[in-house]
């Protein structure tokens, strides 16, 4: 069954639409990640053009994100000054990537940037998160005992200024380094259509010292504002978000998340990471082989030459 994008200008499946929705909300309720890192590269890869991949891959991390902060907030694993303090420099961030997006976009470049910070990002965050998870392992079977995150190893973080108390996590340090968490999350949900997570929740738990029981929590709870305020900027200066995709995407999403959000409760952490990393590393093979191996053969750059 063949639905009509009016913004992106393609026809796609209504199934495999859902199906995409679906599958990223899986993620955002077991891993904690919005997951616009996943939903952007595979809307490129069924036609979607990456601007309105980009805007409307954001739109629909925010319907994921709703439903894995409302699962979060039952269990009580959201550290809400904390997500404020990260929120504020995720909001000054996405403006700031939503004028560089723009600019790019003027350029003629934005395609062949967003497709190329995909393929580095994601495939040096997939590398990190899958050498530390597999160590973590080692170490644990070594012991003999269950794998210790080690915390509070940062030693200048806690010597930074304007310190505040955040008592879920059990914190007392500068709001400076999540402020600045915030903002690089920020930058990369307008540019890349990404939630941030694949970032967040390993800075959250190696450099801020969170505690990992509130961590996807609160990181959803940036992800979700964050990802609306560029949903919202990029459809008042791009007019790039297809609603239609947008729904299919959600009705997906939101559903997924509430599954994904049970299975994470029962999945051991250090197998969920690194199964987080297998995939980052994955869809980052994918780019990089379609920008290496295949762009002669994308349609739309045939099409300008026929006739």
């Amino acid at each position: 069954m063949q639905i009509y994008l009016p913004i992106a200008e393609v026809s796609v499946n209504i199934f495999v639409l859902l199906g995409l929705g679906g599958v990223v909300g899986l993620l955002s309720g077991l891993f904690g990640v919005g997951g616009g890192f996943l939903i952007t590269p595979l809307l490129f890869f069924i036609g979607i053009p990456p601007t309105v991949a980009v805007a409307t891959g954001a739109n629909q991390v925010v319907a994921s994100s709703v439903s894995g902060v409302l699962a979060q907030f039952k269990r009580k694993a959201v550290d809400v000054p904390m997500g404020l303090v990260l929120l504020v420099g995720g909001l000054i961030g996405s403006a700031a990537g939503i004028w560089v997006f723009n600019l790019l976009t003027k350029l003629g470049q934005i395609d062949l940037a967003v497709q190329l910070a995909y393929v580095v990002f994601l495939g040096s965050i997939g590398l990190l998160m899958l050498q530390e998870a597999v160590r973590t392992i080692r170490r644990a079977r070594k012991a003999g005992g269950p794998p210790r995150v080690k915390r509070h190893q940062h030693g200048w973080v806690h010597k930074l200024p304007l310190k505040l108390k955040f008592r879920a996590s059990g914190l007392y340090i500068s709001v400076i380094p999540p402020a600045l968490v915030g903002m690089a999350v920020g930058v990369l949900a307008a540019i890349m259509g990404v939630g941030g997570g694949f970032i967040m929740v390993p800075a959250m738990i190696y450099l801020l010292g969170m505690p990992t029981k509130v961590v996807i929590g609160t990181s959803l709870f940036q992800i979700l504002f964050v990802s609306a305020f560029t949903t919202l900027m990029h459809a008042i200066t791009n007019q790039s978000v297809d609603v239609m995709l947008a729904l299919m995407l959600i009705v997906g999403g939101v559903i997924g998340a509430q599954i994904g959000s049970r299975m994470g409760a029962k999945l051991n952490a250090e197998q969920l990471r690194i199964l987080l990393a297998l995939l980052v590393i994955a869809v980052a093979l994918k780019l990089g082989l379609d920008l290496l191996l295949r762009p002669s053969e994308l349609f739309s750059l045939q099409s300008g030459n026929r006739g």
